[in-house]
């Protein structure tokens, strides 16, 4: 029955996941622009996160889009076709649950958050354009 509901979604990922894909490229929206130091500051925050992702999953589309309107350049992680971002994941994590944003700290340590809305949360309270 596991298998039948998998091949099911995977079905309809490969049927549907162009037009989504089309439809994010499409409604792109701008980001804010800040003064460049304000985001070569914000660009170096960026560097310490990652975004681990499925390329037509509606909720990391959504956390995507989110990312362009704040102009974050935060690296994604294909961790649906990259095996080794996949066990990443779920190593970090515990799960291999998308979208999942790895924060990590100066001192090397790292949090993992999961859910969409909790990420676009985080990142409105840290990168609000005032």
């Amino acid at each position: 029955m596991k298998t039948i509901i998998r091949a099911f979604f995977r079905t309809v990922r490969t049927v549907l996941g162009p037009f989504m894909l089309l439809k994010e490229r499409l409604t792109q929206p701008r980001g804010v622009v800040r003064e460049p130091a304000a985001q070569t500051t914000v660009n170096l925050q960026c560097q310490n996160l990652a975004l681990y992702q499925f390329s037509t999953c509606p909720f990391c589309i959504k956390v995507r889009q989110e990312m362009r309107r704040l102009s974050l350049p935060i690296e994604q992680r294909d961790a649906q076709h990259n095996a080794a971002n996949r066990a990443e994941l779920l190593q970090g994590s515990g799960a291999t649950q998308v979208p999942c944003l790895k924060i990590t700290d100066a001192a090397g340590q790292s949090q993992w958050l999961l859910d969409s809305t909790a990420i676009i949360s985080y990142l409105r309270r840290r990168f609000a354009v005032v």
